[in-house]
């Protein structure tokens, strides 16, 4: 895997907006902290909106292309999730990207950039869009800066799901995006992993409908291990929890599985690093990470 240099004081960031419109208040006021220790740029069509998208397809392509691309550029930070990202990625010039990557900071519906680039072999940082930065707790952004600029922790406590311990890179993010992108044909993962999984306002049948797609689909074959973010609003009837499906997709590929992860869209949105490797030990409640 190719890791991004760190990030420095100093070093330039941009804020783009591939997916859907934003809080701009919020986003400006997290570019106020992102300000406190780095150069920031961002386009002035950033704020355009379209609907339920932040602008054109047009615009959004051209926005990410040019902050993924340009060389003065050290991390890319993504003012909102929300929907579009699918939309675009098909047109980003990820071979230019992959030469010279700079980090990407973001989550939920931009799990489909983190797909493209993990695929081709880059890390990149699941965490805070630049609007929950904006109203983020100093203990989450100094977790942002440590994770961008030194390393990753040792590891993190989870709770045990499915008894076990794989090995494996760290992939994943938004499920009903990763069932999105497979439909796309746009997700392979082509090695062992330990696949993150987490999701907002979605009921337990729509969670196992698309974890039965993806399984059905062979999408999750060299899945070695599970661990589970935060299940935001996933109440549903019939008295099946998320975390009931989730244990039964788990044991239906037998690997293990673990719970309790901080990341999501929870009140609390710690920032770890795809495509890194992992152990997942579910018997000792641990997530270990490979220092590079």
């Amino acid at each position: 895997m190719t890791v991004p240099p760190p990030l420095k004081p100093g070093d330039t960031v941009a804020v783009v907006a591939p997916a859907g419109p934003f809080d701009r208040l919020l986003v400006l006021r997290g570019m106020a902290w992102l300000r406190g220790r780095y150069r920031v740029r961002f386009r002035q069509d950033l704020f355009d909106r379209a609907g339920f998208l932040a602008g054109s397809d047009q615009r959004r392509r051209d926005e990410l292309a040019w902050a993924l691309t340009d060389p003065d550029i050290s991390g890319v930070f993504a003012a909102r999730g929300g929907h579009g990202c699918l939309r675009i990625v098909a047109d980003i010039p990820w071979d230019t990207v992959q030469q010279r990557p700079p980090w990407f900071v973001g989550f939920s519906d931009n799990t489909a950039i983190h797909l493209e680039l993990n695929q081709r072999g880059v890390v990149s940082v699941h965490g805070p869009h630049v609007g929950a930065l904006g109203r983020q707790d100093d203990v989450t952004r100094a977790s942002v800066v440590d994770t961008l600029e030194r390393s990753m922790p040792a590891g993190y406590d989870v709770n045990g799901l499915r008894p076990g311990r794989a090995t494996g890179a760290l992939v994943g993010g938004n499920l009903a995006v990763l069932a999105a992108c497979a439909l796309a044909g746009r997700l392979r993962f082509s090695q062992p992993c330990v696949l993150l999984l987490e999701d907002v306002a979605e009921a337990p049948y729509r969670i196992d409908r698309a974890l039965t797609a993806l399984r059905l689909g062979g999408h999750l074959t060299n899945v070695v291990g599970i661990v589970l973010g935060d299940w935001t609003h996933c109440r549903g009837k019939y008295g099946r929890t998320a975390l009931d499906v989730l244990r039964e997709h788990a044991s239906r590929l037998d690997v293990p599985a673990a719970h309790g992860l901080r990341v999501g869209h929870g009140a609390v949105n710690l920032p770890v690093q795809l495509g890194r490797t992992v152990t997942l030990d579910a018997d000792a409640g641990r997530l270990r990470l490979q220092q590079s």
